[in-house]
């Protein structure tokens, strides 16, 4: 079933849109979930929370990328449980990898102080992204946003692993020269 037809469901509020969703996006929604906690049972319960949250925001949202609009919910919960768990130490999950990667890049030592600062670190970012070639971005994405493992990036792009972690690498670094040049403390 297509998005449209999905998320029409949801707007008559008929269940069969969370059958649907489950169908179409549930080893998608477990991927997001499980990069970032490294846990089965965890991971589940996130994409079940994804499902039941989708069926409260649609209505009155009515996304334009289903998938997108799952992903971030499914990430954001994702999210949410790996702090509450304290998991930052947690060297299996792909999220907490890539928070090591990024730390030279946004850090700086410290979170940004305030929500406005945030925001406008976060614009930056995507800014840079908007610089760089789509392939160099969709990887940059995978990682970090996705928190995908480096080996299944290569599988997805066709490349080795070793090409996958250079552009990182240079993704990285031109996002802290550019960071530095638009004032940010890295």
């Amino acid at each position: 079933m297509d998005d449209n037809a999905i998320i029409e469901l949801f707007w008559a509020r008929d269940e069969g849109a969370l059958r649907e969703t489950q169908s179409k996006y549930g080893g998608y929604l477990y991927t997001i979930a499980c990069n970032i906690l490294a846990n089965n049972e965890d991971s589940a319960e996130c994409v079940n929370d994804t499902y039941m949250k989708a069926w409260q925001t649609i209505p009155p949202n009515r996304p334009v990328k289903l998938s997108a609009y799952l992903g971030a919910i499914v990430r954001n919960l994702a999210i949410t449980v790996f702090r509450r768990r304290g998991n930052l130490s947690n060297g299996g999950s792909q999220y907490a990898l890539s928070l090591d990667e990024l730390e030279e890049c946004v850090s700086g030592g410290e979170t940004p102080p305030d929500k406005a600062e945030a925001r406008l670190l976060g614009r930056c970012i995507s800014a840079y992204l908007r610089t760089l070639s789509p392939q160099t971005r969709d990887i940059f994405m995978c990682r970090y946003y996705f928190c995908d493992s480096i080996s299944d990036i290569a599988g997805y792009f066709g490349s080795s692993e070793t090409k996958i972690k250079s552009s990182l690498f240079r993704t990285r670094k031109g996002l802290k020269e550019y960071l530095k040049k638009e004032g940010f403390d890295v």
